[in-house]
């Protein structure tokens, strides 16, 4: 079984490609080119970063991340907490 990474896209749960040459496998010649000059410099800590992002390309996800980050610059009240991360509080 390959490994897949899973997210939420449009309220639906969603597996995508989770090693490199499965993620490569979705690309188009030229966007496969552009994968392999950049994610060659990736330095290490950055990479399951720089793989997500190219694994979500061409999904919407980047559509709804704007949208949502439009109605929080509106003050739109979203259903989002605000994290308490505070030493006496976390078990």
């Amino acid at each position: 079984m390959d490994a897949t990474l899973k997210t939420v896209i449009g309220g639906e749960l969603v597996e995508l490609p989770g090693t490199i040459a499965a993620i490569r496998a979705t690309m188009k010649a030229g966007q496969a080119a552009e994968f392999d000059r950049e994610i060659e410099h990736v330095p290490a800590a950055e990479l399951p970063a720089a793989l997500v992002r190219w694994a979500l390309a061409g999904t919407g996800a980047d559509e709804e991340d704007d949208s949502l980050f439009e109605r929080l610059a509106r003050g739109e009240d979203i259903g989002a907490t605000q994290a308490d991360t505070t030493d006496s509080e976390v078990a």
